[in-house]
């Protein structure tokens, strides 16, 4: 003899629907805090109007850096800006920073640096009624006689 089916008891809501249980969705871990430094280099890199790159020579020195064009009226030529490497690797491997197409030259490679896109959070999707569209107009060809009258 088979032991009986025992159901489960489904949650409902006080008129009688069943209720549905949502998952979590899992988020994606929050990158860790920025120190003043770090947010400072990213700051620049994000709000740069010059391209950023990093330079990688042949006997393994790392460089993040830009160029600054020389404003007008200075009496200077432009000069190479360097930007610190610590905290911009620290950038890097946190996802922060993300490394273009290599340009590779017999002595060093040179890759272009933007900030990481991140994803913006979407609001949570609505069901919202809406009123009927209203008819589009049609034109009505009233007679002449009709005006007149």
């Amino acid at each position: 003899m088979t032991p009986p089916l025992h159901r489960r008891a489904v949650p409902r809501a006080s008129d009688g629907a069943p209720l549905t249980l949502l998952r979590a969705v899992p988020r994606t871990p929050a990158p860790a805090p920025l120190g003043a430094g770090g947010s400072e280099v990213l700051r620049l890199i994000t709000v740069q109007r010059v391209p950023v790159c990093l330079t990688v020579h042949a006997n393994g020195r790392r460089r993040y850096g830009y160029w600054q064009a020389a404003t007008a009226g200075s009496g200077f030529g432009g000069c190479y800006v360097a930007l610190p490497t610590d905290e911009c690797d620290a950038l890097h491997a946190a996802g922060r920073l993300v490394l273009g197409d290599p340009v590779v030259d017999p002595s060093k490679t040179t890759y272009p640096v933007r900030p990481a896109v991140r994803p913006t959070a979407r609001p949570a999707a609505r069901s919202v009624e809406r009123a009927p569209a209203p008819a589009p107009a049609t034109a009505v060809r009233v007679p002449r006689q009709a005006l007149t009258a």
